[in-house]
């Protein structure tokens, strides 16, 4: 019998009707014969809900409590869905993320899963009974809940789906797939039917907001094939899988922007060895994630040392750069949350020369000046102004998408 691993997001069990419209389609896949898992997120708005009520109380709340407030969220959900599939005569019974158990590290509110212990759920499932698990939370070795940081859900559905060895993990959310732009900016934003892997892992890290990078990370790892579809549209989505030589034929698969970064820039550092490393092994102890780095060429000794990191993190992040630039001597700091992550993204770019200086082009054209350039074999990212994300997303999407030439293959 096959194995399904269901996940789905807070706009789908949004309210008490859209639980409903979730649990029958869950009744549908145990009708057509599959053992099916079901991941919950919290219903839409309750996370930042219980978020606002921890930071009412401290401006940085301790991250173990922040998981114990926040976690319930996902609580209510499985309860509610869990009694709406009994209701229409689905055997169910729902299960946090402690009681599965998901075992995590102790990093609080952006926790790794560590392992899985799958037997409580092949236990349930031998009963005849679909198994509803708690997204986005586990539990560490000291007994604590903690939670997998923002869009955790997503990574919860596809680790459980390898653990199990699923043969599918559907992804239901309120789009009907990836698609090679944000259709809420580009009106010709187009659906891709299937995605690498490797293209999926970078546009989630760029500001994708249909999966979670850690997410596509797990499945690239364990070979697990991803369907993100549609809660609301009874439709084929966009397929996640290994890489094939069809990927290829196009250079750009998609446009990419991000405007949760902020700039920090660490002002007149003396040029010397060790001061980076300082830097920026002070913000990993802290648990903070760095994307794009500058450092300016040296003046008269001294030099300028940008980086960009998640807005969530800003504030911390600005305190560790001060305490670091008094340390070495540096003239100060200063942040700008007004920027904005811009890339191309595709698997033929690979093989395909021309993508950066078109790029550079089309925004040059537009206007946009470029503050850093980071690349990888499949991505080229530009970072500038917020009030321009719109327009460089559409223009580069008009360029690379609508006029894109297909590359022949032999």
């Amino acid at each position: 019998m096959p194995l399904i691993v269901q996940k789905f997001g807070g706009t789908s069990v949004g309210s008490i009707e859209r639980i409903r419209n979730v649990a029958k389609k869950v009744k549908k896949a145990v009708e057509e014969g599959n053992k099916v898992v079901v991941v919950s997120s919290a219903m839409s708005g309750e996370t930042d809900r219980l978020l606002g009520l921890t930071r009412e109380l401290s401006t940085r709340p301790d991250p173990r409590e922040q998981d114990m407030v926040v976690s319930t969220g996902e609580q209510v959900a499985i309860g509610l869905l869990s009694i709406a599939l009994k209701e229409i005569g689905i055997d169910a019974v729902s299960l946090t993320g402690w009681q599965v158990p998901i075992y995590t590290d102790t990093a609080h509110t952006k926790a790794r899963i560590k392992r899985i212990d799958t037997h409580r759920i092949h236990a349930e499932l031998e009963k005849g009974k679909v198994v509803v698990v708690a997204g986005f939370q586990g539990i560490d070795d000291y007994g604590d809940i903690t939670t997998l940081g923002r869009g955790g859900s997503d990574t919860t559905a596809v680790a459980l789906a390898a653990a199990l060895k699923a043969d599918v993990c559907e992804i239901y959310t309120d789009v009907t797939g990836v698609f090679t732009a944000d259709p809420r900016i580009v009106e010709n934003a187009r659906k891709i039917p299937v995605i690498s892997y490797e293209e999926m892992m970078e546009m989630a890290s760029l500001g994708s907001k249909v999966m979670q990078i850690r997410s596509v990370e797990f499945a690239a790892k364990y070979g697990v094939k991803i369907h993100v579809k549609s809660s609301f549209v009874d439709e084929d989505g966009t397929w996640i899988m290994e890489e094939n030589e069809e990927m290829e034929r196009v250079a750009v698969r998609g446009i990419s922007h991000e405007l949760k970064e902020s700039k920090i820039t660490v002002v007149k550092v003396p040029d010397k060895p060790g001061i980076a490393a300082k830097l920026f092994k002070a913000l990993g102890d802290n648990n903070i994630v760095v994307d794009m780095i500058v450092q300016n060429v040296s003046h008269e000794g001294y030099t300028d040392i940008s980086f960009t990191v998640n807005k969530v993190d800003a504030d911390f992040a600005e305190e560790i750069a001060k305490e670091v630039a008094r340390e070495v001597g540096a003239s100060g700091v200063e942040r700008n949350d007004r920027i904005a992550k811009i890339s191309v993204v595709g698997l033929g770019m690979k093989t395909h020369a021309g993508t950066a200086g078109k790029m550079f082009e089309v925004l040059y054209k537009e206007g946009i000046n470029i503050y850093a350039i980071s690349t990888s074999e499949i991505k080229i990212s530009c970072l500038i102004d917020e009030k321009y994300a719109e327009l460089a997303v559409r223009a580069l999407h008009e360029a690379f998408i609508e006029n894109q030439e297909t590359i022949v293959i032999d």
